[in-house]
């Protein structure tokens, strides 16, 4: 049943895109070739009468996406941070996705906190506002506890939020198993990777247990960080569905109206933003991962404040070392480095030629250098960046969807606060320090330290471990062969020997 249970969800889609106009909005952002509009007209058309009328107060993009449901929203939230990709006009109308969505009524608030926290409302606060912010996953209030006068933010789960996610990604599962199957050239983007990257970062904001757990995290990170804040946790007012912080006092920062008005640098805050962002990624190998306008406020003192920590994001250090290495290439402009980088970590097949693909990215690159921040249009890089990729077959790394998401909305928050912010220029430094740090020298001590920690700890056992290991694999690959005992005894002595050396030294390093 789930097959055409899902063909209909993906019809209806195309409808309600079709019945609100979105899909002429959309077409023409990005505009489309004729025979594309052609297809899209023919395809949807017919069954427009299928698809949600929406709210017919609000722009058609808006209107569709919102009726679809919030794994919907989610996407266009991601497009109101790009206007050069998808327009000035249209990237404003969704700002409306980030946090100005209809809430859901404050009876059934108030009933999922009582339920979480076991205590009546009026027993905690002695102010609790209607919704503040709605958002595709959750709503906040604004409230001021009994216990102490501060005043906090509640954010409450929607009711069936849950049910509603799981039913959109079933169907974007079928869709991408359609791809594979139809599209065997789009196997190497690894959609159903894809997709299940996208279900577990969905499902976990469905807990915010886990939310308030990674806001602390976040918090012992960025502590030393200067001019960045978060809003405390307040675990005892806590829970899966309820989740209770500090309130955090400052301008949004998609108002760039009242951000004039209170005498901010724009372009400084933009600035700070990106660098922060640059700065948790590589140096933490953590970072938030949602930093669109909506879930970020400037203070009175020009603070960066951070809130909503429900998408998260998280890199090894290898992977770091990687990513940097390919940012700051780029930033030199040594495109034969960031082509090494690639082929070094496995994203491109050994089999393609280096110098070709140092030569495509060169074609990437270099119209960037030079130009003002405002010619530069990311809807074209991006376009030429997926013709490479596939030309050279690059698969999707699902490790770095995260991470590249984030990093093209975190440029469009701050080239939205100031569109002459070049993301190179201001990535430079960051970069440039992480390297310093990372890979050398001093590196490579660390390196050899920790390596030295984990051999003693399981230095006792080595030996043994290497034994046994080493037997079974001799057994494997020399059946059928004879060696002499004394042969045998003599290169396990020795490789006994050398494990204990090894455990030794890191005792004493």
């Amino acid at each position: 049943m789930r097959g055409p249970h899902n063909i209909f969800r993906l019809i209806r889609t195309g409808a309600t895109l079709e019945r609100t106009g979105a899909m002429n909005v959309i077409l023409d952002a990005y505009n489309a070739p004729w025979g594309v509009r052609l297809g899209a007209k023919v395809l949807g058309w017919p069954f427009q009468w299928l698809g949600y009328k929406g709210d017919t107060t609000m722009p058609p993009a808006t209107r569709a996406l919102t009726a679809l449901g919030p794994a919907y929203i989610k996407f266009g939230q991601i497009l109101s941070t790009r206007p050069d990709v998808v327009g000035e006009e249209l990237a404003v109308q969704m700002r409306v996705l980030q946090d100005k969505l209809p809430p859901f009524p404050m009876a059934d608030a108030k009933q999922m906190i009582e339920a979480e926290l076991e205590q009546p409302l009026e027993g905690l606060f002695s102010e609790f506002s209607e919704p503040v912010a709605a958002a595709s996953i959750a709503q906040v209030h604004r409230g001021k506890l009994i216990s102490d006068g501060s005043n906090v933010a509640v954010k409450v789960l929607r009711p069936g939020i849950e049910k509603a996610f799981r039913r959109d990604i079933d169907a974007f599962y079928f869709a991408a198993r359609m791809i594979e199957t139809l599209a065997p050239s789009a196997r190497r983007l690894r959609p159903l990777d894809v997709i299940a990257h996208f279900e577990g970062v969905v499902m976990g904001e469905l807990d915010l247990r886990l939310e308030s757990s990674a806001a602390g995290e976040f918090a012992a990170n960025t502590e030393a960080d200067l001019g960045f804040q978060l809003p405390k946790v307040n675990w005892n007012l806590s829970g899966k569905n309820v989740m209770t912080m500090d309130w955090a006092e400052g301008i949004s920062a998609g108002d760039n109206a009242a951000l004039d008005a209170a005498g901010h640098d724009r372009r400084k805050i933009g600035e700070r933003i990106l660098q922060l962002f640059l700065s948790h990624a590589l140096r933490d190998g953590f970072f938030h991962a949602d930093l669109h306008q909506g879930n970020i406020k400037v203070a009175a003192n020009g603070d960066v404040i951070a809130y909503d920590f429900g998408i998260m994001g998280r890199i090894d250090e290898y992977t770091r070392r990687v990513y940097a290495e390919i940012l700051f290439g780029f930033i030199r402009r040594d495109y034969k480095r960031v082509a090494e980088v690639h082929f070094e970590a496995g994203y491109v097949p050994a089999d393609k030629d280096v110098d070709e693909f140092a030569r495509a990215l060169r074609a990437v690159g270099e119209p960037i250098f030079g130009m003002d921040a405002t010619q530069i249009s990311m809807g074209k890089v991006l376009t030429y960046l997926f013709d490479v990729t596939e030309q050279f077959g690059m698969e999707t790394r699902t490790e770095l969807i995260l991470l590249q998401r984030t990093m093209v909305v975190v440029e469009g928050v701050a080239r939205s606060l100031h569109p002459q912010i070049n993301i190179w220029e201001v990535a430079h430094p960051i970069v440039e320090d992480y390297i310093k740090q990372s890979i050398g020298p001093k590196a490579l001590m660390k390196d050899l330290l920790k390596t030295a920690r984990i051999l003693s700890r399981f230095g006792p056992k080595l030996p043994q471990m290497a034994e046994a290991a080493l037997i079974k694999t001799y057994n494997t690959s020399h059946k059928g062969l004879k060696r002499s005992s004394h042969t045998k005894r003599w290169f396990f002595m020795a490789l006994a020997l050398g494990l204990s050396v090894g455990w030794i030294t890191a005792q004493v390093l």
